[in-house]
């Protein structure tokens, strides 16, 4: 079984359409200067999956990520401190979930996302994937992940 997880982006920063365009290469999911966010990746399995969410004006989950590489340092960052993980687009998100729907929801209430919507990556639970990928028009039973 996969654990699950949110990355949050700004669209202007890195958006959904430029985490697709890498296709089966994926991307580093660089620059995260937290140190919560951070063990949080440290946390993740090579097949871990996840929510791509654009932060900023949009505030929405708009697709599915899997973790390609566990993690490994950032190469972004020159005091070594900080790490990163490597994701790869999965599907996008039929019906993007706002912040604001998700709030509605009360087997959403105990979310990370609504109890600290700041944090850059955060853990989600099997039963919050599940409602947040039904609500959103996609089946995670479906999905194809290796």
């Amino acid at each position: 079984m996969p654990n699950y997880w949110l990355f949050k982006s700004e669209a202007e920063t890195w958006s959904w359409d430029q985490q697709v365009a890498r296709g089966a290469k994926g991307e580093a999911w660089n620059g995260v200067r937290n140190y919560q966010a951070r063990n949080h990746m440290r946390a993740m399995k090579k097949g871990d999956l996840g929510f791509f969410y654009h932060s900023g004006g949009e505030r929405r989950v708009v697709g599915l990520v899997r973790v390609l590489n566990e993690v490994h340092p950032d190469s972004d960052d020159e005091t070594g401190t900080w790490d990163c993980v490597d994701l790869i687009a999965i599907a996008p998100l039929p019906q993007p979930m706002t912040l604001d729907r998700i709030k509605t929801e009360p087997e959403l209430a105990e979310m990370v996302l609504v109890k600290n919507s700041r944090l850059s990556v955060q853990p989600v639970t099997e039963s919050e994937w599940k409602t947040v990928c039904k609500l959103g028009g996609l089946d995670p039973s479906k999905l194809r992940t290796p």
